[in-house]
C-alpha cells in the first residue's frame, strides 16, 4: 500500500474537538470576550487597591516553597551588595543628593537596620550616639551636622558595656563613596520625644528618603501587660501622624512596621507578659490611627514572620524573614532607579517612545478603516437582501429572456461575445483588476488592524501596570506534573499518517509541538537553574535547528527552488510577528534571540546550496562529480563557523558593522547575548544538513527502504543494533547533564554533542514502521503554530520579558495558568493566519515586485535605522 492510500479506517483517535475550535471563530471571540472580562476585573481591582505597585509590595504576599516570598501582584528582585550600592550610587548621580535613611524603635527595628547595614556594607561598625549626663538622647544634635563629635562616642560600646548590635543608644552609619547616611534613633516608647524627633526630621535641612519607624512591644512590658496603656499609646501614635502629615517633603517614604509575632516558649520571664494577643491589639491600634496619615503601613512584613521560628530569645526574628524585609525595602527604594528586569515592585511603566506612538497610530488607522469596511458591508448585505425581496417582475423576466439568448446562440454555434451583452473586453479586465486589487487591500488592512488589536494586548499586558505579574518559582512538581499532563494527552490522541517516510510533515511538526510545550513549561517554572533541564533544553533548540537544516537541504536537494522570491517569503514567515513585537514593546531584535537565530542560519543554508555550482539529486544522478561539491560546501561552512568561534574579535568585526549591528546587539549595544546563542549551537545546522544528505542517499542507494509502513531496516539484527546505539546515545547525554555541575563547561561540550542525543531520537522514531507512521496529532496542530508560541510567550504568558509571570487571576495559580495559555494559543493562531494572509502580498510570486516591497520595507526603516544609530 502507497503512503496515499492510507485508509480513514485505520486512523485513530483524532485530537480533541476543542483544538478543533481553535481554527473556529467563535473560540477566538471567546478569547476576546475573556480577556475583555479580565481588563473590566483588574480596573475594578485598580479603583479598590489603587495602582501603585508599592502596595502590594507593603500590605500582600505569600511564601511560595518553603522560604521564597512573592508579593502580592508585582516581581521582587533580590539585591545583592553590589546591586543596593550601584542604587546608592545611581541616586547620588541623578538627584545630586546623598540617601539618608532613619531606623526609629526599639530592638527590632534595630535589628533590621543591622540587617541592612550587612547588605550595603558587611564590614562596617555604626558609631554610637552618646547621652548627656541626665540620660536623654543627642542624637537630634545630628540631623543636620552627621559628624558632630560630641555626640558620638569614641568606644563602640555604651554605658552598660553591651555589645553595639544590642546597645540602649542610637547609632549613625556615613559612607561617603556610597554618599549613604542611615542613622538608627532609639526611641523603644514612642512618647514626645518620639513625636519631637519626627517634626525636626520633617524640617530638617537633610529629611530623610526614608522613614522605618515601629513600637509596642516595649510599651507592653513597661505596663506589665496592662490594657490601661493602650489608650496612652493611641494617643502618642496620633501625635506622630500629626508630626509626620507636617513633613512639606512628598517624596519621602514613611513606613510604621507591624510588631511581629513572639515564641513565649523562649521569652525570658521579664518579657513572658508579652504575648500575642497583646501585640495583635497594639498593631490594631496602629492600623486604626496611622491610616489616614503620612506613614505607610508595613503590612507584608508581619505576614513574613507569621509561622516563622524567632531567634533564639523568642522575640527577635531570624535569618529568614529579616532578608525579606532587607529586600522589601532595597526594592521599594531601587525599582525606579535600577530598572532590574525581574522587579517590578515600585517601579512606573515604561513611557512610548515616538516609534511605538507612530506604529500603533498606523495599526489603529487600518483597525479602523478594517470595522468601518465590515460595518459597511453588513450594512450593504441587509440593503441589498431587502432589495432583492422588492425585484420587480419585469427585471427578473427580462434576466431569464437574456438567459434565454445566450443559450440558443450557443446552441446554433455562435459565440456570444462580451459587447453583445453589454460589456467590453478592456472593461471587464479592468474591473477584474481594480477587484483583485480591492480585495488585496481590505484583506492586509483586515490582517493588520487584527494584528494591531493583538499588539495592543501585548502592550497592555507587558508595558504597563495594569496586568499583575509575579517572580517565577521552580520545584520538582510545578515543573513535572505539567509535562506528564501535556504528554499524556499527547500520546492519548494519536493519529496515523499518511506519509512513511522519515521525518515527514506531520513527525516534524510533533516534534515541534511538544518540543514547544515543554520549553513553555521550563520558562514558566524558572526551571534554567536546575543544570539537567538546562542542558535537555539546549538539546531541544538545537533540535530546531537541526530540522532547519535537514529540511531546507532536502528541500534544495530534491530539486526545489532557490528563487528570490522563496527566501523572502520563508524570512517574511519567520520574522513578520518579530519585527512588529520589536516596534510596538520597544525592544531589541536580539531580545527574540531564537527568530535572529533561525532567520541567520537560514540565509546560511541558502547562501550555501544557491550559490554556483548548485548541487541536487538530479545533478548528481547525471554527474557524480558534483556529490564532491556539496562535501567541499559542508566543509567549507564547517571551517567558517570554526574560524569565527576561534577568533572573537573576527566575529565582533563580522556582526558589529553597521547597518546590520543593530540586529545583534541588546538594548544595552552589547553582543555578548548573540555571540553566546550563535556560538551554543553553531554546529546544529550542519550536522543536519549531514543528516539529510546521508539519508536521502542511503535512501537513493537502497540502504534504508521507509517507502512502506515495513520497518526501516531489514534486518533484525542491524536493526537491533542501531536500537541499543540510540539508547546508549540517549542515556549517555543524560548521563553527561546529570554528572556536569557547571554551566560554562556543560555548554562549552553541548555543540559537540548535540547531534547524539538528536540523531538517537530520530533513530528510535523511525525504525520501526509502525511507529515511524503514527504521531499525535495534538502536539502536530501546536507544532505548526510552535514559532508564534515560542514569540507570543514573552509578554502574554510569561511577564517582564520572560522574566516573570503574567498575572490575569491573582491567588488562583493553576486558574491563572489555563487562562493565559488559552489566550495565548488563540492568539499564536490568529497571528499564524494573518501571517499567512499577508506573505503573497507582502512577497508576491513575481520577482520583480517582491524586490520592490523590499526596497519600500528598507526605506521605511532608514528613519528609524537613522535615529537609532544606525548609519
Amino acid at each position: 500500500m502507497t503512503e496515499t492510500e492510507a485508509p480513514d479506517a485505520k486512523r485513530g483517535r483524532s485530537y480533541p474537538e476543542i483544538i478543533k475550535q481553535f481554527n473556529s471563530f467563535n473560540a477566538k471571540i471567546l478569547a476576546v470576550v475573556l480577556v475583555g472580562c479580565l481588563i473590566g476585573y483588574h480596573g475594578i481591582l485598580r479603583l479598590i487597591d489603587g495602582s501603585d505597585t508599592c502596595q502590594g509590595l507593603l500590605t500582600k504576599g505569600r511564601y511560595q516553597g518553603d522560604n521564597l516570598w512573592q508579593p502580592y501582584g508585582c516581581m521582587i528582585h533580590s539585591l545583592s551588595r553590589i546591586d543596593a550600592n550601584t542604587c546608592l550610587r545611581k541616586t547620588r548621580f541623578q538627584t545630586g543628593e546623598d540617601t539618608h535613611w532613619a531606623f526609629i524603635g526599639d530592638s527590632r527595628i534595630r535589628q533590621l537596620y543591622f540587617e541592612i547595614l550587612k547588605l550595603v556594607d558587611p564590614e562596617a561598625e555604626p558609631s554610637i550616639i552618646v547621652k548627656d549626663i541626665y540620660g536623654n538622647n543627642l542624637d537630634q544634635l545630628l540631623i543636620d551636622v552627621p559628624f558632630r563629635v560630641s555626640a558620638i562616642a569614641t568606644e563602640q560600646t555604651n554605658a552598660y558595656s553591651r555589645p553595639i548590635e544590642k546597645a540602649h543608644s542610637s547609632l549613625t552609619y556615613n559612607n561617603t563613596d556610597l554618599s549613604f547616611r542611615m542613622t538608627f534613633y532609639w526611641r523603644p516608647v514612642f512618647n514626645q520625644s518620639a513625636v519631637d524627633l519626627i517634626h525636626q526630621l520633617g524640617l530638617s535641612k537633610s529629611v530623610p528618603n526614608l522613614v522605618i519607624a515601629g513600637s509596642g512591644a516595649w510599651d507592653i512590658k513597661l505596663s506589665n501587660g496592662s490594657d490601661a496603656v493602650l489608650d496612652v499609646y493611641a494617643s502618642n501614635l496620633e501625635q506622630v501622624a500629626k508630626a509626620a502629615n507636617n513633613w512639606p517633603s512628598r517624596i519621602s517614604k514613611l513606613l510604621w512596621k507591624l510588631q511581629d509575632p513572639v515564641d513565649s516558649s523562649k521569652l525570658s520571664e521579664q518579657r513572658q507578659v508579652i504575648t500575642n494577643d497583646l501585640i495583635d491589639e497594639y498593631n490594631d491600634i496602629a492600623l486604626r490611627v496611622l491610616q489616614r496619615s503620612r506613614f505607610r503601613i508595613w503590612k507584608s512584613a508581619r505576614l513574613v514572620t507569621d509561622g516563622m521560628v524567632t531567634a533564639d530569645d523568642g522575640l527577635h526574628l531570624n535569618a529568614v524573614p529579616l532578608k525579606h524585609h532587607v529586600q522589601m525595602l532595597m526594592n521599594m527604594y531601587c525599582n525606579e532607579r535600577m530598572g532590574f528586569d525581574d522587579g517590578t515592585c515600585c517601579r512606573s511603566a515604561e513611557s512610548a517612545t515616538t516609534l511605538q506612538v507612530v506604529t500603533f497610530t498606523i495599526l489603529l488607522v487600518c483597525l479602523t478603516i478594517s470595522s468601518t469596511w465590515m460595518a459597511y458591508r453588513s450594512f450593504d448585505l441587509r440593503l441589498k437582501q431587502r432589495r432583492q425581496s422588492y425585484r420587480s417582475i419585469e427585471n427578473l423576466i427580462e434576466a431569464v429572456e437574456t438567459q434565454e439568448i445566450v443559450k440558443d446562440a450557443m446552441a446554433n454555434g455562435h459565440s456570444v461575445q462580451a459587447d453583445s451583452l453589454g460589456l467590453d473586453d478592456k472593461t471587464s479586465t479592468r474591473k477584474a483588476a481594480v477587484k483583485d486589487v480591492e480585495s488585496s487591500s481590505r484583506i492586509a488592512v483586515t490582517a493588520l488592524g487584527k494584528l494591531g488589536l493583538i499588539m495592543a494586548y501585548f502592550y497592555l499586558c507587558d508595558r504597563t501596570t495594569f496586568f499583575m505579574k509575579e517572580n517565577k518559582y521552580y520545584s520538582h512538581l510545578n515543573f513535572w506534573v505539567p509535562v506528564g499532563y501535556v504528554f499524556a494527552l499527547g500520546f492519548f490522541f494519536n493519529e496515523e499518517s499518511r506519509s512513511t517516510k522519515v521525518l515527514h510533515r506531520d513527525q516534524t511538526d510533533e516534534w515541534k509541538g511538544w518540543m514547544q510545550l515543554v520549553i513553555l513549561i521550563y520558562h514558566m517554572t524558572g526551571a534554567s537553574q536546575v543544570i539537567p533541564l538546562y542542558m535537555q533544553m539546549r538539546i531541544l533548540v538545537s533540535s530546531y535547528l537541526f530540522l532547519t537544516g535537514y529540511g531546507h537541504l532536502s528541500f534544495f536537494w530534491n530539486g526545489g527552488s532557490a528563487s528570490f522570491s522563496r527566501l523572502f517569503q520563508v524570512l517574511f514567515r519567520m520574522n513578520l510577528m518579530t519585527v512588529v513585537i520589536c516596534l510596538c514593546m520597544n525592544r531589541p531584535y536580539q531580545s527574540y534571540y531564537f527568530v535572529p537565530l533561525v532567520s541567520f542560519w537560514y540565509l546560511v543554508v541558502y547562501i550555501v546550496l544557491a550559490i554556483p555550482p548548485k548541487v541536487s539529486a538530479a545533478i548528481c544522478e547525471a554527474n557524480p562529480v558534483a556529490y564532491l561539491y556539496i562535501i567541499i560546501k559542508l566543509c567549507s561552512l564547517l571551517a567558517a563557523i570554526t574560524i569565527l568561534y576561534m577568533s572573537e574579535v573576527f566575529f565582533q568585526a563580522i556582526f558589529l558593522v553597521r547597518p546590520w549591528k543593530a540586529l545583534f546587539v541588546t538594548s544595552d549595544d552589547e553582543i555578548h547575548e548573540w555571540w553566546f546563542r550563535w556560538s551554543l549551537d553553531r554546529y546544529s545546522i550542519c550536522y543536519g544538513m549531514i543528516f539529510g544528505l546521508l539519508y536521502l542517499n542511503a535512501q537513493k542507494f537502497g540502504l534504508i527502504d521507509d517507502s512502506a509502513r515495513h520497518h526501516l531496516l531489514s534486518r533484525t539484527k542491524i536493526r537491533f543494533f542501531v536500537v541499543v546505539a540510540a539508547l546508549l546515545g540517549l542515556g549517555g547525554y543524560t548521563a553527561f547533564t546529570i554528572t556536569c555541575h557547571s554551566k560554562p563547561k556543560c555548554n562549552e561540550v553541548h555543540s559537540y554533542l548535540a547531534f547524539l542525543p538528536i540523531v538517537s531520537f530520530i533513530m528510535l522514531r523511525n525504525v520501526f514502521g509502525p511507529l515511524r507512521v503514527r504521531y499525535s496529532s495534538f502536539f502536530a496542530w501546536f507544532g505548526k503554530i510552535s514559532l508564534e508560541l515560542f514569540i507570543g510567550q514573552y509578554h502574554i504568558w510569561l511577564a517582564a520579558d520572560t522574566h516573570g509571570v503574567l498575572v490575569l487571576i491573582p491567588n488562583y495559580p493553576v486558574l491563572n495558568v489555563i487562562v493565559t495559555t488559552y489566550i495565548l494559543v488563540c492568539v499564536a493562531h490568529e497571528v499564524h493566519v494573518i501571517t499567512g494572509q499577508l506573505v503573497p502580498l507582502a512577497v508576491p510570486a513575481d520577482w520583480k515586485k517582491t524586490l520592490r516591497n523590499v526596497i519600500l520595507f528598507f526605506l521605511a526603516l532608514v528613519p528609524i535605522a537613522i535615529h537609532d544609530g544606525m548609519f
